[in-house]
C-alpha cells in the first residue's frame, strides 16, 4: 500500500455501525436488520457491491479495536492494542512510554461477590467523576495511580513508576454470574505490577462498598501505546474521524486520524461531516448506539438504532461521495447480549464497483453479494482502488 497508493481529489467514508451484526429473533425468525425499516440502507445496497467480513478470523469473536483495525486495514493479531491506550487516548490523556493504562468499568456485585451488572446500570458520566475522585488518591508503593472518568460506567487507570510491565491478565469475566478474577501476571518480571494492580481493586471495593449500583471495578486492556505506522503514511490520506466514543476516538487518534468533534447524535455527526468535507479525504464515522442496545440484550432498541441511522443517511447522501463503505466491527446479537464470531454485513458503493444482486442490507441478503464472505483487511485497498487511489501493482 505503502508502493502503490497515491493522493487525488477523491473522498472516502467509512461508516461503521458498531455490533450491527445480528441473530434471528425467536419468534419472526429475523435479524435486527431484518426487522429494521431501512430504505435508504437498502436503496444503498441495490446499487452496491455487497458482502459481508470476518474482523479476525471465522469462529473468533473480537473486541472493539481489532474489529476496527482491520477495518483501517491493519492485522489485528499483529497489533492487538490494549483497551486502556484508547480509553486514555480518547478522553485526551497524555501517555509517557513507560505508563501502563487500563481500562475500568465500574460494576455490581451481590453479597456473595458475584457480578450481577457488569456496567452498573450504565452509570451517569457525572457519578462516575465523583467516584473516581474517590478512588483517585488511593496510594501504592512502587506507582503513581491516577484514575480517570471516560464515559458512563468507563474510567481508566493509569500506573506510572519505574520496572512496570503491562503483561497483565484481566479482572473482568466480560460476563455476569461470575466473581472478578483475580489479576495475574503474564511474565515474570510482571509479578509486581499485578501486585499493585489487584492491590489497587482491593482499595477500590472497600471504599466504594456502600456505592451500589457501582460498588466494584472491573480492570481489563492493561497496555502501553505502541508503535505502528499510520494511515496517512501507509495511504497517503488525510483522514479524519468523527466519533462520539472516546475508546474510538483514541483509536482513530492512534492511527493518524485528525479527531473532530462528533455532538452526542448521528444528526451531529453527519452535520460536522458537512462542516469538514472540503478538509480531508477520507472520513470514519462511528454509530455506537447499535452495539450497545445488542450488549443490553434489548432486540427491539437496537432495530429501533438502526432506523434512527437509517433516517440520518440523506445527509450523508448528499454529499455523494466517490466511495461509501457501510460495515460494523463486530456483530452483538441482542439474543446473545454480547460480541460474536458472526460475519458482518458490508457494502462499498462507487461508480466504478460491480453491483450485484443484493436488494436489502442484512446478514442473508448480504451474503449473496459480490464479494461473499471475505477478510475484513481487504476493505482499505477495495476503497482505495474504487476510489482511483492505487498506482498499478508491478510491471
Amino acid at each position: 500500500m505503502k508502493e502503490i497508493s497515491h493522493t487525488s481529489p477523491s473522498k472516502i467514508v467509512l461508516l461503521v455501525i458498531d455490533g450491527v451484526g445480528g441473530l434471528p429473533h425467536a419468534e419472526t425468525g429475523k435479524t435486527e436488520l431484518e426487522s429494521a425499516r431501512k430504505p435508504n440502507l437498502n436503496h444503498i445496497a441495490k446499487r452496491s457491491l455487497c458482502g459481508l467480513i470476518d474482523p479476525v478470523s471465522p469462529g473468533i469473536t473480537p473486541g472493539s479495536a481489532p474489529g476496527h483495525l482491520a477495518i483501517f486495514g491493519y492485522d489485528p493479531v499483529k497489533y492487538n492494542i490494549g483497551r486502556g491506550v484508547l480509553e486514555a487516548l480518547g478522553i485526551d490523556l497524555e501517555l509517557k512510554p513507560d505508563d501502563i493504562a487500563a481500562r475500568g468499568n465500574f460494576c455490581t456485585i451481590d453479597d456473595r461477590g458475584i457480578i450481577i451488572d457488569r456496567r452498573a446500570g450504565r452509570l451517569s458520566t457525572d457519578k462516575n467523576t465523583e467516584l473516581c475522585r474517590l478512588l483517585n488518591d488511593i496510594a501504592i508503593n512502587g506507582a503513581e495511580i491516577s484514575v480517570v472518568a471516560v464515559k458512563e460506567h468507563r474510567f481508566v487507570l493509569i500506573l506510572r513508576g519505574e520496572g512496570l510491565s503491562p503483561e497483565l491478565a484481566d479482572s473482568d469475566p466480560q460476563r455476569t454470574g461470575l466473581a472478578p478474577r483475580k489479576i495475574e501476571a503474564l511474565s515474570p518480571q510482571a509479578q509486581r505490577t499485578a501486585e499493585i494492580a489487584n492491590e489497587f481493586v482491593s482499595q477500590a471495593s472497600s471504599r466504594l462498598k456502600d456505592e451500589a449500583p457501582a460498588n466494584m471495578v472491573l480492570m481489563r486492556g492493561f497496555s502501553r501505546r505502541p508503535n505502528m505506522p499510520s494511515i496517512p503514511e501507509i495511504y497517503k490520506l488525510k483522514p479524519a474521524a468523527i466519533a462520539a466514543y472516546p475508546m474510538y476516538r483514541g483509536l482513530a487518534s492512534l492511527v493518524g486520524m485528525r479527531v473532530l468533534p462528533a455532538g452526542e447524535s448521528i444528526i451531529e455527526q453527519m452535520n460536522n461531516l458537512h462542516r469538514y468535507y472540503a478538509d480531508h479525504d477520507f472520513f470514519f464515522i462511528h454509530f455506537k448506539s447499535t452495539d450497545a442496545r445488542g450488549e443490553d440484550g434489548n432486540f427491539q432498541a437496537k432495530v429501533q438504532a438502526i432506523e434512527e441511522l437509517d433516517n440520518a443517511l440523506p445527509d450523508l447522501l448528499s454529499l455523494d461521495p466517490e466511495v461509501l463503505v457501510i460495515t460494523g466491527d463486530h456483530s452483538t446479537p441482542a439474543t446473545l447480549a454480547m460480541h460474536s464470531w458472526h460475519p458482518v454485513p458490508f457494502v462499498l458503493k462507487s461508480k466504478w464497483c460491480r453491483p450485484d444482486n443484493v436488494v436489502e442490507f442484512s446478514e442473508r441478503a448480504c451474503l449473496a453479494g459480490g464479494m461473499g464472505r471475505f477478510p475484513a483487511t481487504e476493505i482499505m485497498p477495495l476503497a482505495m482502488a474504487n476510489a482511483l487511489k492505487l498506482d498499478k501493482f508491478g510491471a
